[in-house]
């Protein structure tokens, strides 16, 4: 009884292992490229659509709408209330401006943190993100916004504290 349960125990290890193919890495994607991509679309986006000008030390372009008022604007640390109507450069939209959103900034994924400090309370700011400084080779978590895509933001900043 212990042979016959020795024997199949061993013959299910070399079955099992048999069965397991030895899986190649995964190649990590190279941001470099996926940017210098990322930067074409959106030149060609920008000249079919909108003027905007471009933050020259992180490739984050804006189109600043409403600058708001008063003398305060945000920071890594401050508590934003904004809306946000965010969509693909296809025109999908995913997000809805209708709802209105509590982060801190330094939260938020890194275009809005470069973006948003450029305008105050009661501001508006529009960014065209490249997929590095949006949702990257991963997308977001409910797949609304695919890998390496390309995102276009109108963001209102309601309140900073």
């Amino acid at each position: 009884m212990k042979k016959n349960s020795l024997v199949f125990l061993v013959s299910a290890i070399l079955l099992l292992s048999a069965c397991l193919k030895k899986q190649e890495p995964i190649a990590e994607p190279d941001p470099l490229i996926q940017f210098a991509k990322d930067t074409l679309i959106i030149k060609k986006y920008l000249a079919d659509s909108i003027p905007a000008k471009r933050l020259d030390q992180t490739g984050v372009y804006y189109q600043i709408i409403k600058p708001g008022t008063g003398t305060v604007k945000p920071e890594a640390k401050s508590e934003i209330k904004i809306k946000v109507n965010g969509r693909l450069l296809s025109g999908k939209v995913f997000t809805n401006p209708k709802d209105t959103l509590k982060n801190i900034l330094g939260n938020q994924i890194s275009g809005v943190q470069f973006g948003l400090p450029l305008i105050r309370k009661g501001g508006r700011i529009r960014l065209i993100l490249a997929s590095y400084y949006a949702f990257g080779p991963l997308g977001n978590y409910g797949q609304t916004v695919p890998p390496n895509a390309v995102v276009d933001l109108d963001i209102n900043l309601i309140d900073i504290k």
